[in-house]
């Protein structure tokens, strides 16, 4: 399990540009909606929220490079729990049809560490092929 996958880009983005990106290109009957928001509550900055599972959900968001422990500019999808207080929002961005269906219906059955170790490490992987797409488009990449 990995839990965080990281896209190196050309040109760094701000979180409005990279919304703004995904809006115009992001499959939403494919690959679910996503919104704007804070995973926890005591969270400094919005991020990109993207549903996994029934626990979990994917948070995006870009980073600058130039920093001693950042080099590049980047792209970031990395798996946190989701807050009671976003379940009802992760729930109703779930596209009817979409190619993680049946992952959120199968960690239904799963404990926590089987669902994060699985279908929300899936999702991750399947968000960020798409994302690596979606940016090779822009000339990000």
């Amino acid at each position: 399990m990995i839990g965080r996958q990281t896209i190196n880009i050309n040109k760094s983005r701000e979180l409005e540009e990279l919304y703004q990106i995904m809006e115009k290109k992001w499959d939403k009957e494919k690959y679910n909606t996503f919104f704007l928001g804070k995973p926890n509550p005591l969270s400094i900055e919005k991020y990109i929220c993207l549903p996994a599972t029934q626990r979990y959900m994917i948070i995006a968001y870009p980073r600058k490079g130039g920093k001693f422990f950042s080099r590049n500019d980047k792209v970031v999808l990395t798996i946190c729990d989701t807050p009671d207080s976003m379940k009802n929002q992760i729930v109703t961005s779930l596209a009817r049809d979409n190619i993680f269906k049946l992952t959120y219906q199968i960690s239904e059955s799963k404990s926590r560490n089987e669902e994060r170790k699985g279908p929300t490490e899936e999702t991750l992987q399947g968000y960020t092929a798409y994302m690596k797409q979606i940016l090779e488009e822009e000339d990000l990449l």
